[in-house]
């Protein structure tokens, strides 16, 4: 019922910058957890970061903390993705994901089949 539009990848160089942009419509996503995921070639999705449905509080994996930062603002039905310091193992096509259930994302990867609705995802290639 949700559904989900990433936006904002594309060809970027190294160190350089992007903000991914996810708009919701359907229902509120005040009532869903987002996170971001991405998935390179010949590589398994992994969990990238994730928001809980306030915004009170974030999680990111261990090979994008501190360079990306994730954030929302549901009166405007959007969740972004800010990546900073971009590199080129940060290639992969991203999506953007929607769960009802709360308290997921400690556990990201483990919990990815809770996530019901998807993006179509956006390329981000990171080169030279």
């Amino acid at each position: 019922q949700l559904h989900l539009v990433e936006s904002g990848g594309g060809l970027v160089q190294p160190g350089g910058s992007l903000r991914l942009s996810c708009a919701a419509s359907g229902f509120s996503i005040e009532f869903y957890t987002i996170g971001w995921f991405r998935q390179a070639p010949g590589k398994e999705r992994e969990g990238v970061s994730c928001i809980d449905k306030s915004g009170d509080s974030t999680n990111y994996a261990e090979s994008v903390k501190g360079r990306f930062t994730i954030s929302r603002d549901n009166a405007k039905e959007t969740v972004w993705l800010q990546m900073n310091s971009l590199k080129p193992e940060d290639t992969a096509v991203y999506y953007c994901a929607a769960t009802p259930h709360s308290r997921v994302c400690a556990s990201l990867d483990e919990r990815r089949g809770l996530f019901g609705s998807w993006g179509q995802g956006t390329q981000v290639t990171v080169s030279s």
